[in-house]
C-alpha cells in the first residue's frame, strides 16, 4: 500500500509539544507518513546552562538527503531553522529537490519566549526561503518582524500587511492572528488576488505551546494528500482549534496543544 508523505526540516522540542514533536504528531493524527530532519535541539530549563544546540549542516544535509531518497515527500514543511547557514543550505536543497508542496513556518519566537530565529538571518529567510514556499504561515509578530514594522492590531491592519508579506515571494500567504486582542481568532489567506478570512472562537487558555507548528503541520500533511491550498487550510484551522479547545495542562506553566482532539473530541 502507498501513503502520502511529509518531511520537516525543524527543531525538536524536549518538551514534546512544539517543532518536530508536534509535526510528527500531527502527521500520524492525519493519516500522513512523516519524516524529520532536526536543524536544532532545543531544550530549556533551569538547570543546565545552554538550552539551544543547533546542528552540524553535514548532519542537516544528511538527514534531508536520507528522507528523499529512501521515502521521497509529497509535501514539507519548515520550522525553526535558527541561522543564517542553515537557511541557506536548506532553501538550497529544497530548490534542487522534486517536492512541489512548500510550507514555511518562519519560526522565531517559542511561546516559551526563547529566540529561535538569530536576528542576522531574518534577511536570508526573506531573500532565500520565502521565494520558495507554497504558502508561509507567520504569526503577527514573526509578521512584523519580516516586514520591519509594529504588529497588525486589527483584521484590516491584517489584510494590509498580508499583502505586503506576499510581495516577498510565496505562493500563499496566511497571516495567523492568534494573539490579536479584542477578537476572535482571525486569520487572513491571500493568494495574490484573493483575500480569504478564517474565523474561529477565542479559545480562553494560555496552554498553547505548538500551535503554530501544528497548525502548519495540518497544512502540510493536507497538500500531501492533493488537497489545494484553500482546502489545506480549512481543514488545518478545525484541527488547530480542536486542539487548543482540548489543550493539555501539565501545571508547571504554558501546556501543550492537543494532538489527538480532533480525532477524539471533535470528529463524528
Amino acid at each position: 500500500m502507498s501513503i502520502p508523505r511529509t518531511l520537516t526540516i525543524a527543531g525538536s522540542a524536549a518538551q514534546g509539544s512544539a517543532g518536530i514533536q508536534a509535526d510528527l504528531k500531527t502527521f500520524q493524527e492525519l493519516d500522513v507518513y512523516g519524516m524529520s530532519a532536526i536543524t536544532a535541539i532545543v531544550a530549556n530549563n533551569s538547570t543546565t546552562e545552554q538550552g539551544i544546540f543547533t546542528q552540524p549542516l553535514e548532519a542537516i544535509e544528511a538527514q534531508i538527503y536520507a528522507a528523499m531518497e529512501h521515502v521521497g515527500p509529497n509535501a514539507l514543511k519548515t520550522g525553526m531553522l535558527f541561522t543564517e547557514p542553515i537557511i541557506k543550505r536548506t532553501s538550497e536543497l529544497i530548490a534542487a529537490s522534486s517536492v512541489k508542496e512548500i510550507v514555511v513556518d518562519p519560526v522565531m519566537i517559542g511561546k516559551m519566549g526563547s529566540q529561535l530565529l538569530q536576528d542576522e538571518a531574518i534577511e536570508t529567510l526573506i531573500e532565500h526561503l520565502l521565494p520558495l514556499a507554497t504558502i508561509i504561515t507567520p504569526n503577527l509578530q514573526e509578521a512584523a518582524r519580516i516586514l520591519d514594522e509594529p504588529a497588525s492590531e486589527s483584521p484590516e491592519e491584517m489584510e494590509e500587511a498580508a499583502r505586503r508579506l506576499h510581495k516577498l515571494g510565496p505562493n500563499y500567504v496566511l497571516l495567523k492572528g492568534g494573539s490579536l486582542t479584542n477578537h476572535s481568532a482571525v486569520d487572513f489567506l491571500f493568494d495574490g488576488d484573493t483575500m480569504r478570512r478564517y474565523e474561529s472562537e477565542r479559545i480562553d487558555t494560555i496552554h498553547t505551546s505548538g500551535a503554530g507548528c501544528t497548525y502548519s503541520a495540518a497544512i502540510t500533511a493536507e497538500l500531501a494528500k492533493g488537497k489545494t491550498v484553500v482546502e489545506a487550510v480549512h481543514t488545518a484551522k478545525s484541527y488547530v482549534t480542536s486542539a487548543i479547545r482540548h489543550a493539555l495542562s501539565f501545571n508547571r506553566g504554558i501546556g501543550s496543544t492537543n494532538h489527538a482532539a480532533h480525532r477524539k473530541y471533535e470528529k463524528k
